[in-house]
């Protein structure tokens, strides 16, 4: 009788020489993919067949080229012999499929084809099928050897044998590997409420409450990637489009897709997205708070709609040969104030009037003398008395024109903002030292967002297919705006945390955020369930979280580990001593030490940590053991282990420094070193 021990082996052992089999399969398909490009292109039709064609073999040889290198395969399925579909047949599951034929069956099918989805939703109670689902374990940091494969899991739902997150090894495994670097795919781990958000319909825009540990981030990455599979044409032409909190964040993730087998996808920042100039001006927080209201939207439309007068169109008179055309002033006017009230954007507006006008004078000129060619349709639009009135009623503008006017001229902006803003409001905006032209200011952050909403009335910018945004409670309303305006006809992901909200407007509901987004249907669906932040951690971060202003359920950990140290000291001068004991001792236990401390803080710590032989680096340096980082800038990112620098002193920073302090609360997978002077402010 075999024994179980050699049974393992045995498995083991089929499964290395499948990966070997599956390994020298993709080698081959990396080959075979540059000798399509050169094939492609030389048997196209034409030139621009060639350069439609060569452009997508040469994109689809890039991507296998450039696959990160790992294990090939995390799953299988087994289905069962009476199962109507599949017939017993058995699928390996792995980040991208692997085929020696595009004919014959894979050898490892993508984990978002529409049967691997049973390997993340089949159960005891509904196995959908499936007899046996396999599970592999694979050597920490493994570079794809066979040899790596360690060990594996069977579960025969057919039995009824189910293991959960925490029941199984491989999973939990998995999941509380150390985190060191970027962040990592969940591909092998996603659970059924983190695959049903990734599986969501390209046409259904989804909001995520996703409380700390929940994998939020990772499952809007894993449904860009579901995306980009199941819709490649469709997203091909409209775009797919990552945005990210700041450039440490997106640096942090930016290894995830290119993982999934998906390259080229933008990812941004809002800033960078509207960064029609540098940002080289401030706000103070009373200005910043008006700029980003919602409220200044209509104040911009009125003052670039202003420019439109309907009034200063005088009688039109156009030569043509020993003839002028001619339009009476009351007709023009009346043209300008139909246009105006179908409120196109400014500049079709703009054309819209012209084509009027010369359609006018085509009519003229067709009832004396017959019909007329395009030729003379051009020349007439052409006309420098036609542009001449056009300038007059309707001139062209730009957005920086427009909103350096209104932030300088006291009385275009009491005008425009006549029952929006009061008094003390349109203060606050005024530049206080107006620049000579538009060209010469000093933009600030919510001058841009200011420009963008211009930019957006004079000509409708280019949208994205679908839009992932991530750490969105933190977007003001005027910056929702600017993503509506470019997912008007595309579908969002919204990711994000209320208790997480850090800026002076973050939202306190989602309903209203969704509106501003321009997406006010789109459903609310929480995630609660932590799969990274150990219980014990969660427990303290959730005694701060009732002291919050905002309505989220409470999260729960899966996670029964982990470790909370509380390290008072008696007073603050002895503060940096406890901190660097805390990361002397994190430092003898594996995984990344992550030192947080109000952001005024940080350089005196910086001196206290070096002059102690502890080498640090900055919260951009990802592969950094230790890494200090400022309250502000912890958002997103985790580490093993976290040493939280005096709660009390993240607190009083800034006006929602409570939620400041929950975030960094909340930054540790493993182990929380919290080190006080002061009482913690919960």
């Amino acid at each position: 009788m075999t024994s179980p021990e050699t049974a393992l082996q045995h498995a083991l052992l089929q499964e290395r020489l499948h990966h070997d089999r599956c390994r020298s399969v993709l080698d081959a398909m990396v080959r075979g993919a540059a000798e399509q490009v050169v094939t492609g292109e030389d048997v196209s039709a034409s030139g621009a067949d060639a350069e439609v064609l060569g452009h997508r073999l040469r994109s689809q040889a890039k991507e296998l080229r450039e696959l990160p290198e790992g294990p090939l395969f995390f799953g299988r399925l087994d289905f069962s012999p009476d199962d109507t579909r599949h017939l017993g047949q058995r699928y390996h599951i792995g980040r991208l499929r692997i085929t020696e034929h595009p004919a014959a069956p894979p050898l490892v099918v993508d984990w978002r084809a529409p049967v691997s989805r049973a390997f993340y939703q089949a159960s005891a109670r509904d196995p959908q099928g499936v007899a046996v689902r396999r599970r592999f374990g694979w050597a920490p940091g493994s570079r794809g050897d066979s040899a790596d494969l360690t060990g594996l899991e069977d579960e025969h739902l057919r039995r009824g044998q189910e293991q959960s997150a925490t029941t199984s090894a491989i999973v939990t495994r998995e999941i509380e590997r150390p985190r060191v670097g970027p962040m990592r795919d969940i591909a092998a781990t996603i659970q059924p409420e983190q695959d049903d958000l990734v599986r969501a319909d390209l046409a259904a825009s989804v909001c995520v409450q996703g409380a700390p540990g929940t994998g939020k981030t990772a499952v809007g990455l894993h449904r860009a990637a579901y995306l980009l599979y199941t819709h490649p044409q469709r997203l091909r032409r409209g775009g797919l489009l990552i945005l990210g909190p700041n450039r440490t964040f997106l640096s942090y993730i930016a290894e995830v897709l290119p993982a999934l087998g998906e390259s080229g996808v933008r990812q941004s920042t809002l800033v960078e997205e509207i960064a029609r100039h540098p940002v080289t001006g401030t706000d103070d927080e009373r200005a910043a708070l008006v700029k980003h209201d919602a409220r200044m939207a209509e104040v911009l439309r009125r003052a670039l709609y202003a420019h439109v007068r309907a009034d200063a169109a005088g009688p039109l008179a156009v030569p043509d040969g020993a003839y002028r055309w001619r339009i009476p002033g009351e007709e023009l006017s009346a043209i300008v104030a139909d246009v105006r009230a179908e409120e196109p954007p400014y500049d079709i507006g703009r054309e819209r009037v012209r084509a009027r006008i010369v359609r006018s004078l085509r009519e003229q000129a067709e009832r004396r003398s017959g019909p007329r060619g395009q030729a003379w349709v051009r020349r007439i639009e052409r006309a420098r008395p036609v542009t001449a009135c056009l300038d007059a009623v309707w001139p062209r503008v730009r957005a920086e024109e427009v909103v350096a006017e209104l932030l300088t001229d006291a009385g275009v902006l009491a005008r425009a903002a006549e029952g929006v803003l009061d008094a003390e409001e349109q203060k606050a905006v005024l530049w206080a030292r107006p620049p000579r032209s538009w060209r010469s200011a000093r933009w600030s952050a919510a001058d841009l967002v200011l420009l963008d909403e211009v930019a957006g009335l004079v000509e409708h910018p280019e949208g994205y297919g679908h839009v992932v945004v991530d750490e969105a409670q933190d977007l003001s309303p005027m910056e929702c705006r600017v993503v509506a305006r470019r997912s008007s006809f595309g579908s969002l992901t919204v990711l994000g945390d209320l208790a997480q909200g850090t800026t002076p407007w973050a939202a306190r509901s989602w309903p209203a955020l969704l509106r501003h987004l321009g997406k006010p249907d789109a459903a609310v669906i929480p995630l609660t369930t932590g799969y990274r932040v150990p219980r014990t951690i969660l427990a303290l971060a959730n005694r701060l979280l009732r002291r919050l202003d905002v309505d989220v359920p409470a999260p729960r950990s899966l996670r029964g580990d982990g470790e909370l140290r509380i390290r008072e000291v008696a007073a603050a001068g002895d503060v940096p001593d406890a901190v660097v004991s805390a990361v002397r001792e994190a430092l003898g236990r594996e995984g990344s030490v992550g030192v947080v401390a109000a952001d005024a803080d940080v350089p005196g710590l910086r001196e206290v940590l070096a002059g102690a032989g502890v080498p640090v680096g900055g919260v951009a340096e990802l592969g950094a053991r230790v890494s200090l980082v400022p309250a502000s800038a912890a958002k997103g990112l985790e580490y093993d282990h976290v040493v939280a620098v005096e709660p009390a002193r993240v607190a009083e920073a800034e006006e929602r420094g409570l939620h400041r302090l929950y975030v960094v609360l909340t930054r540790a997978v493993s182990r929380l070193d919290v080190v006080a002077a002061r009482p913690l402010p919960f």
